[in-house]
């Protein structure tokens, strides 16, 4: 992934963006970059009393072997939120207090 981090006011911004590296399951393929899916944000851990907001953009390319498009499936996101799985946990950790 390549990395900007933009600190605005009382946020920070990283902006990640994945490099043209092909999947590893999908190495024995041929492989086309096809650009990349919408980018996509969700909110982290706070920092230092910053909040965190990762704006993600994946990757995507043609299997030319079988004429689909393939992704990484990185799992970033908790179901039915806009934050990372962890910072889910944390949230609903806290609130049995």
């Amino acid at each position: 992934m390549n990395l900007l981090l933009i600190k605005r006011k009382e946020a920070l911004h990283l902006y990640l963006k994945e490099i043209n590296s092909l999947p590893k399951e999908y190495r024995q393929n041929k492989l086309s970059s096809k650009g990349f899916f919408d980018e996509i944000t969700v909110q982290d851990f706070p920092i230092r009393g910053y909040k965190v907001y990762l704006h993600i953009t994946c990757r995507r390319w043609l299997n030319e072997d079988i004429g689909m498009v393939v992704f990484r499936d990185w799992n970033l996101v908790a179901d039915g939120t806009r934050v990372t799985q962890e910072f889910a946990s944390f949230l609903k950790e806290i609130n049995r207090f």
